[in-house]
């Protein structure tokens, strides 16, 4: 008798576990229309209104009802006749590291709506067979519609199909002919293929709202085994292994494994290895309760008349400030908490000490936190960017925030208006209750800040207004419910006011414009001609009943400065894009233009803070008296998927240098809007000046913030010279095009200047420079208001928001010195310009955009 050949799942070493989505069979009955008259929200399931509507699929290991891994997902697909998918997953656990229990949680994903999913139907597949043996080859699982795979032991959704008709006997004989373990006879094999597509089909026909996912597994030579780790205790590490007696092993089975074997099948294997294992210890991360009663034990030696006049000797006070010199994101170790609790008092002095005292309180002593409490009063008064940190998520205490809030009240309106969107998120973490009989202003002294200032402040008023309407939209119902009772707060509170009834008004007029402008960007999406689309547009405004032509002086809510009374609809046209946003010029009360783009289905709320940020760093930047001709371009978001914003006449780099319309290249473009002949190039110096300085500007802003997809068709320059950046899908360092440079500096850009041997490339490495350095010295500021962000629906900040804040920090190389930082950011420019990717990435984005026309 021939030895049975298998190998165990310890000998595949690293491979790590894969799998092959393949297709999806079956069909679905159409919804009747009572149903979606009942349940409106189903018309956007997208498999509701198309029989092969676009899909996705995600894959988890579990084990014992638990996941082992994180949700590894397909990538997007259209699909025209049939879901097929074909496409490999790598999962990241490894074979050798598979528990017996373990399964695949499979769900098929189907849109419903903007950032909306709903689980189509889901199946769990277990990974070994009942003898022990990993699974391999095709896979035919039985979908359960409209749930998501669990995962658990007991599960819900198995993938088992026990039909027991004759489709399931022949697909066994199948999976057995492809496995290898049935003869193979060509001309027999393509007659009963046949026979059997045949009888499918009928099978497909008769089995109505059953679906069936087909997934391949690795195939291997041989039979895998499953195996465990071999553990032995402390006291046998040191015997030989000659002297463990076989029932002191642990290895389960032994077996024949021919060299040549598990070579075809796991590419190499160098023979049984002495391996290591850690042990994961679930309490390493709790409190050491040793350590904690030591602390305590120390910290109430230390609350005598002594600790006030205690002074550090000059060792100390370097280390004091080092750690004073910590970033937002920087932890404190338990020593350094302890010498900042130990020498509180003489902290008090100085301003940058606060946050680090906060975060070395241990907030679950009551003796401990009221000490702190009852001494922060006394501080020195802190900096905002300090405030604004004390009120991130981190923080809980009800009287540390609010102590944060009062320092907040010094701002004045313009610039508590370049924090009031991250002030808005903060609500997030103060301790509310959304219960109808709570009153938020009792409970949280930001909230009842915000409507205080927003009271006596009409613009700040109407920009609150509209935050608090966009994150009324929140999934999350807790936090819908927080949020909209904020906001019947500051309606309340606007009722007290002498003229509040006549600014609820207004806010309640600027949401019927919002409506009526998206009515009518709604009604041109039927329409197919482009020409049509902006005929249809141009009747839409001129429509009175519309009321979008004319009406009473109302401040814009994208700037509530700006008093508007009607629209100008013969200067409307509507853009070449997949959402066909729409331009529509307002009527301002001085009959001036004010042109707008209004967005319909396209999520504006990360183009809002990247607009917000570069406004706030154009200010810093002012501040030390560098002016870089920045123009931010104004943005609102006025709902989860609509939004408006400031149109800024301009040309696009791509256009300028294809030449249609102007002469071809930026330089030459220039010296045909105001020439002058007597500078080096040709361009008024003036706005020469508007070019180099906003390019160096945008440059450095754009780097900070990892903006990515940049391409001559997102960069932007306005006649008088300012150079700007637009569309910021792309953050935090995400760019869909590979090995993208840090920061764009392209050819096209330097070339007009007047080339990299003229003085005007020279002026804007050093305004690169100048700006780097400045903005460097407000890092802190820059990086609290991202955290205040990071539990924020922006799509690029949801990825990981845990790294968004490090993804910022990382860009500003605090731990670098002027000179080292400098000398980074000349390295930026220089990989930039000499990076010969970018430059075809561009062309490629340019052929592909006139292939689209």
């Amino acid at each position: 008798m021939e030895p049975f050949i298998f190998a165990t799942t310890r000998e595949l070493g690293q491979l790590p576990l894969a799998v092959r989505i393949d297709s999806l069979e079956g069909s679905r009955t159409p919804l009747p229309n009572t149903t979606l008259l009942k349940h409106p929200e189903l018309k956007h399931v997208g498999a509701n209104t198309s029989s092969c509507s676009d899909l996705y699929v995600t894959v988890q290991v579990w084990a014992d009802s638990k996941p082992l891994t994180v949700p590894v997902q397909t990538s997007y697909k259209a699909f025209k006749n049939q879901r097929t998918w074909m496409e490999w997953l790598t999962l990241p656990v490894q074979y050798c590291d598979l528990p017996l229990s373990a399964q695949l949680a499979i769900t098929i994903w189907d849109l419903a709506g903007p950032l909306n999913t709903v689980p189509f139907g889901g199946t769990t597949v277990r990974l070994f067979d009942r003898d022990n043996t990993l699974k391999k080859g095709r896979q035919k699982c039985k979908v359960w519609m409209g749930i998501e795979a669990d995962g658990l032991v007991d599960t819900t959704t198995p993938s088992p199909v026990e039909t027991g008709d004759e489709m399931d006997r022949l697909e066994k004989l199948v999976k057995k002919h492809e496995l290898g373990e049935m003869p193979r006879v060509e001309w027999l094999d393509n007659l009963v293929f046949r026979e059997i597509e045949r009888i499918n089909k009928q099978a497909q026909a008769k089995a109505k709202d059953e679906h069936y996912l087909f997934i391949d597994l690795p195939r291997f030579d041989f039979p895998l085994v499953y195996s465990e780790h071999e553990y032995r205790t402390p006291g046998a590490s040191g015997m030989s292994s000659n002297n463990m007696s076989p029932a002191n092993s642990q290895t389960i089975g032994t077996a024949w494994q021919p060299q040549g074997a598990i070579d075809g099948a796991i590419g190499g294997y160098a023979g049984p290895q002495r391996m290591n294992f850690k042990v994961f210890d679930p309490e390493v991360t709790g409190d050491n309760p040793a350590e904690s009663k030591h602390r305590r034990l120390v910290r109430s030696q230390r609350n005598g008349i002594v600790d006030r006049d205690l002074k550090p000797n000059a060792k100390i006070r370097d280390e004091l400030n080092e750690i004073l010199n910590y970033g937002p994101t920087q932890e404190l170790t338990s020593d350094e908490k302890d010498l900042i609790w130990k020498f509180r008092f003489y902290l008090t002095r100085d301003k940058r000490a606060l946050t680090k005292f906060v975060k070395s309180v241990a907030w679950n002593d009551p003796t401990e936190s009221k000490a702190a409490v009852q001494l922060i009063p006394k501080w020195t008064e802190i900096d905002v960017d300090d405030a604004l940190e004390l009120l991130g998520p981190s923080v809980h205490n009800s009287e540390v925030r609010a102590y944060a809030v009062d320092r907040l009240r010094s701002a004045d309106d313009e610039e508590l208006q370049l924090y009031l969107l991250q002030l808005v998120q903060a609500l997030k973490f103060e301790a509310i209750r959304p219960d109808a009989q709570v009153d938020a202003m009792k409970e949280s002294s930001l909230a009842k800040f915000l409507i205080s200032r927003a009271c006596d402040n009409e613009v700040l008023g109407s920009f609150l207004h509209w935050y608090l309407v966009v994150e009324t939209e929140d999934p999350d119902a807790s936090r819908k419910k927080l949020y909209s009772k904020i906001a019947w707060e500051f309606q309340v509170a606007l009722g007290k006011l002498p003229d509040g009834d006549k600014r609820r008004e207004t806010m309640k007029r600027q949401g019927d414009f919002v409506f009526m402008i998206g009515e009518a960007a709604k009604e041109i999406q039927a329409v197919r001609d482009r020409t049509k689309k902006e005929d249809k547009l141009k009747e839409q405004l001129k429509e009175p009943s519309n009321g979008l032509l004319s009406f009473d002086p109302l401040p814009f809510p994208l700037d509530p400065s700006v008093h508007i009374t009607g629209c100008f609809p013969e200067n409307s046209m509507v853009f070449k894009s997949s959402l066909f946003p729409i331009l529509v010029h307002l009527k301002t009360v001085k009959d001036e233009h004010y042109p707008i783009i209004f967005k319909s289905g396209d999520d504006l709320r990360q183009d809002q803070l990247v607009i917000q940020i570069i406004i706030l760093m154009d200010r810093l930047l002012r501040k030390e008296n560098l002016d870089l001709k920045l123009t931010p371009y104004r943005i609102l978001a006025t709902s989860a998927f609509t939004g408006i914003v400031q149109f800024v006449p301009s040309m696009s780099l791509a256009a300028i240098e294809e030449g249609k319309k102007t002469p071809a290249g930026v330089l030459p473009y220039l010296r045909s809007t105001f020439p002058d002949d007597t500078t080096e190039t040709g361009v008024k110096a003036e706005v020469m000046d508007n070019y180099v300085k906003s390019c160096a500007g945008y440059s450095v802003v754009t780097y900070l913030l990892g903006v990515g997809d940049r391409h001559l068709d997102n960069l932007l320059l306005t006649p008088d010279g300012h150079f700007f950046h637009a569309d910021f899908g792309f953050i935090l360092g995400r760019d869909p095009k590979p090995f993208s440079p840090a920061m764009k500096v392209c050819k096209e850009m330097i070339d007009g200047m007047g080339g990299t041997q003229s003085e005007n490339y020279r002026h804007f490495r050093s305004y690169c420079y100048t700006a780097y350095i400045t903005l460097r010295k407000s890092a802190n500021l820059i990086l609290n208001l991202f955290a205040l962000m990071t539990d924020a629906n922006i799509p690029d900040i949801r990825l990981e928001p845990d790294k968004a804040v490090l993804k910022v920090k990382e860009r500003f190389c605090l731990e670098l010195s002027e000179e080292q930082a400098i000398q980074h950011i000349s390295n930026l420019i220089d990989d930039s310009m000499n990076s010969m990717l970018p430059v075809l990435m561009d062309r490629v984005h340019g052929l592909a955009q006139r292939w689209r026309k």
